[in-house]
């Protein structure tokens, strides 16, 4: 049962856990395979308790005192432990930044385009790295800068958080925006701009048929008429004819 050579792969976060005879400590807390809590009982009566279920004895926490050990099968605990890790890194926020441009005399119009630009990573987990650049004489105003900074930092804080305060570093405004849980944040619209559009493109369609066929109804109703009034008219008809 012993495994004096655990595995050595490098990309195992296990690779470095002590198991069974690896184990230095003289007295460890045993978490049986249930997670039964066994307390704490010499190593040798541990290792007992894992042989006797056929299974290891891991250390899952070396720097407790005394050290923590599980009872269970090393290769299912790697397997659960880096199943784990892979999820962790899934869930982590913000592994990219993303560099958005501003000038102290940009166009509105640009300004949104930027601002959308950068919900966008934001609801992607993705960091926004504002950076606002001056040129030439427009250092004498750095005020007009900051303001820019402030009103993009103001629309989205529904998406993001600023990680630290605007600072003015020789020629550049710089200031890092990291997006918020997604249980706080608010969903994108440019999302579901699509989704929008189809429902009013389908009721315009049916407010464009509903018009035809009311006009086709009036023009229905005429055709029935002739016969409701030819006994009133049938003598002019006569008339005619015999002319």
């Amino acid at each position: 049962m012993s495994r004096p050579f655990p595995s050595r792969s490098p990309s195992s976060s296990v690779s470095f856990v002590r198991v069974n005879g690896k184990i230095r400590a003289r007295e460890v807390r045993v978490i049986g395979i249930d997670g039964k809590q066994f307390g704490v009982l010499p190593l040798g009566d541990a290792l007992n308790l894992a042989r006797a279920s056929g299974v290891d004895l891991v250390e899952v926490a070396p720097s407790a005192v005394p050290p923590v050990c599980r009872v269970v099968d090393f290769g299912k605990y790697r397997y659960e432990q880096s199943k784990r890790d892979k999820e962790s890194k899934k869930h982590q926020h913000a592994n990219k930044v993303k560099e958005v441009q501003l000038s102290p005399k940009i166009d509105p119009h640009d300004l949104g385009v930027k601002i959308q630009h950068a919900v966008d990573f934001l609801c992607e987990d993705m960091k926004v790295k504002i950076n606002l650049k001056f040129r030439g004489r427009e250092m004498a105003h750095t005020e007009f800068g900051f303001q820019v900074v402030q009103k993009f930092i103001e629309e989205i804080a529904p998406y993001g958080h600023v990680d630290f305060q605007p600072k003015l570093s020789g020629r550049n405004i710089t200031v890092m925006i990291s997006p918020l849980p997604r249980n706080k944040r608010a969903r994108n619209p440019h999302s579901n701009s699509n989704s929008n559009s189809a429902p009013s493109g389908n009721g315009a369609q049916n407010n464009h048929r509903s018009p035809q066929v009311e006009e086709q109804q009036p023009k229905a109703r005429p055709v029935a008429q002739p016969d409701q009034g030819n006994f009133v008219n049938q003598p002019l008809v006569q008339l005619e004819a015999k002319q």
